[in-house]
């Protein structure tokens, strides 16, 4: 194999979901583009990791100061949705059933990988809260053991405000899943939030 393939493949490799037939058939995939084209793609990749912030008040990703959503004067801005990470807010966003802030903590809780609370931006969530704007946070982060361990951090440090009421997005069954191969969590989880129908 060609010394510049292998390079392009072992590069694309280290992107997430992304093995070696996978990597192989994009290389060749970008061979076959005009060069114009692969350079606009190489300076798109660029610019956007060297350009984005990430936004001063929820931590979503954004080429200003202020993400399009925080400086949307349409927003409830009573209400923040907590997420994981920015592809989160961005599925809840697909939806068009939610019209509320949001903040993006940075991850979950996960002392095997090193990350205590002090590296996510719960300090920058609880400052929202102060302002006394916010009356419901809802937190929409994973079920994992991670995130049910930031649920539950997340929870004590939100008791320092009485004001605010807490909820998490419905977690149950999915649609499809037979109820045998369904985990005691999640059962859990489905059996406190049933509703009547």
């Amino acid at each position: 194999m060609s010394k510049l393939l292998d390079n392009v493949c072992s590069e694309l490799q280290r992107l997430p979901g992304i093995g070696r037939r996978t990597a192989l058939r994009l290389a060749m995939h970008i061979l076959r583009m005009d060069t114009e084209s692969v350079d606009s793609l190489s300076e798109s990749i660029a610019r956007f990791r060297h350009d984005i912030r990430y936004c001063r008040s929820c931590n979503n990703l954004s080429d200003e100061a202020l993400c399009p959503i925080c400086s949307d004067p349409r927003r409830d801005r009573s209400t923040i949705c907590v997420v994981e990470q920015v592809g989160d807010l961005l599925s809840i966003e697909n939806t068009g059933q939610y019209h509320g802030m949001y903040h993006v903590l940075g991850g979950v809780i996960s002392p095997m990988q090193g990350i205590g609370p002090s590296d996510l931006k719960i300090d920058l969530l609880c400052d929202k809260l102060l302002t006394g704007e916010v009356k419901e946070v809802i937190i929409a982060i994973s079920t994992s053991v991670e995130g049910e361990t930031t649920l539950f951090y997340l929870m004590s440090r939100l008791k320092a405000f009485p004001d605010v009421k807490v909820t998490t997005i419905a977690r149950g069954i999915g649609f499809g899943d037979e109820l045998e191969y369904v985990d005691e969590l999640t059962i859990t989880h489905a059996l406190m939030n049933r509703r009547e129908v």
